[in-house]
């Protein structure tokens, strides 16, 4: 803060270097506190420790002073104004608070479903891993591919599936998104 009347005051011990370097960054250190403890003093409770050095702090520095007074003033005018709000605003915020978790609840498809979908899944893939397997062999012996091709054409067999899953799912999470966003 500019124009701030605080002394910057460390112990002797520091000397003048130590004074002088640390004075411009305590200075700015020293209102950010000061700040944040006048704020937080307006919603909760402060130490009695931060409560006695921000009172020394206030009392040296007319800067923060002032903020706190122009604080104290804007949240009295606040305090006084008059709000007319519906009666039943409570209730109805309620009554669409539930309504939208329950169209959530509707949206989201339940976990066992997607725990069935993952152990068909695999059943499926263990019951037919040998024949697809002959068939990539067969595939290899007619075309004479390489053993490697034929392989990755197998890894390709079983990671296709999951992967196409993960896309839908990730898919339907940004469809959810969007339509939570309009």
């Amino acid at each position: 803060m500019l124009g701030c009347s605080c002394s910057g005051r460390l112990p002797e011990a520091a000397g003048f270097a130590g004074w002088m370097n640390t004075r411009l960054t305590m200075n700015e250190k020293t209102h950010e506190r000061a700040q944040k403890l006048i704020a937080q003093r307006h919603l909760e409770p402060v130490s009695p420790d931060d409560a006695k050095w921000l009172e020394a702090h206030l009392a040296e520095c007319e800067s923060c002073a002032v903020e706190q007074r122009q604080l104290r003033e804007s949240l009295s005018a606040l305090h006084t104004m008059h709000l007319d709000l519906p009666r039943n605003l409570a209730s109805r915020t309620q009554f669409r608070v539930r309504m939208r978790a329950e169209e959530l609840r509707e949206k989201e498809p339940t976990k066992k479903f997607i725990w069935a979908i993952a152990a068909v899944s695999w059943v499926l893939g263990l019951a037919t891993a040998p024949l697809v397997w002959h068939g990539i062999e067969w595939l290899g012996q007619t075309t004479g591919a390489p053993k490697l091709v034929l392989q990755a054409g197998f890894v390709l067999w079983w990671s296709v599936p999951p992967m196409i899953a993960a896309w839908a799912a990730l898919a339907d999470r940004h469809a959810a998104q969007k339509d939570q966003a309009d």
